[in-house]
């Protein structure tokens, strides 16, 4: 169960189709809930995700907060309390900052990334060994959470067609990592909240000792100006993973219900 906090924020990510966007997606003050079970029975964790407003130099910047943690049995027997946080700009929604704050089952990594988005370049501060290093990214890099709000926030509705494909690059810990998905099409699925429009998409991973293949994961967005990620489900390689929106506040636009519960 070592990866299912990092699995949901990976997936988390996965949306598709890159625009200028028309009106921003979201906004300060939004708020997530997702709920976690492994093998759509056993409950397996929680994760948040909050955006706040901050200042970095000078710039003024969302501050977006995720943190994941295990509950119930699997608590008891493996402990998972996981921290990340994004710096970045209001206008282009590149990363200026990068937290990530991890103990898993005593496996710990806490980590500050700062970004020079002009010069390409990351300076990594590995606080737990006390080390520092500099290296290469490529243009516009994200980092594991921003590559999530700027996709929303850039996702073209209207454009979509089933088998359309985008690849992103994204940085992560000490490396430069390529993350492409393709659009499965459109679906309506019942959640917490009722029955939902959704999009459908499918991330590629590579295939070994977490998942079973490359197309092990999807994933369901609202197909409001939201973006809603509604549910991500992950085919492991014992067992599954899946999660599911459990509660929000703080949208900016009205969330469509087709029949409520």
């Amino acid at each position: 169960m070592k990866k299912i906090i990092f699995i949901f924020f990976v997936l988390i990510t996965a949306q598709c189709v890159v625009a200028q966007p028309e009106e921003s997606a979201f906004d300060t003050g939004e708020w997530f809930k997702f709920r976690m079970s492994y093998s759509n029975w056993l409950k397996a964790g929680n994760a948040t995700l909050t955006v706040k407003d901050a200042k970095y130099k000078g710039k003024d910047v969302y501050h977006v907060v995720g943190k994941g943690w295990t509950t119930g049995m699997i608590k008891w027997f493996f402990k998972v309390k996981d921290r990340y946080e994004s710096f970045f700009d209001k206008k282009t929604i590149l990363p200026y900052r990068f937290i990530r704050d991890i103990d898993e089952g005593g496996h710990t990594k806490n980590l500050e990334i700062e970004f020079d988005q002009e010069n390409n370049k990351a300076f990594v501060n590995n606080l737990k060994y006390n080390t520092q290093k500099t290296l290469d990214t490529k243009p516009n890099i994200q980092d594991m959470v921003s590559t999530f709000y700027y996709l929303r926030n850039n996702l073209k509705t209207d454009a979509l067609k089933i088998g359309d494909e985008v690849r992103l690059d994204m940085f992560f810990d000490e490396e430069n990592y390529g993350f492409k998905l393709r659009y499965l099409g459109e679906e309506t699925i019942s959640t917490e909240f009722g029955k939902i429009e959704s999009l459908k998409f499918r991330p590629y991973v590579m295939a070994g000792r977490v998942f079973k293949e490359e197309e092990s994961l999807t994933l369901w967005v609202s197909k409001d100006k939201n973006k809603l990620p509604l549910r991500i489900k992950a085919d492991l390689a014992v067992g599954s993973l899946r999660a599911d929106l459990e509660a929000f506040k703080g949208l900016k636009h009205p969330f469509k219900i087709v029949v409520k519960n």
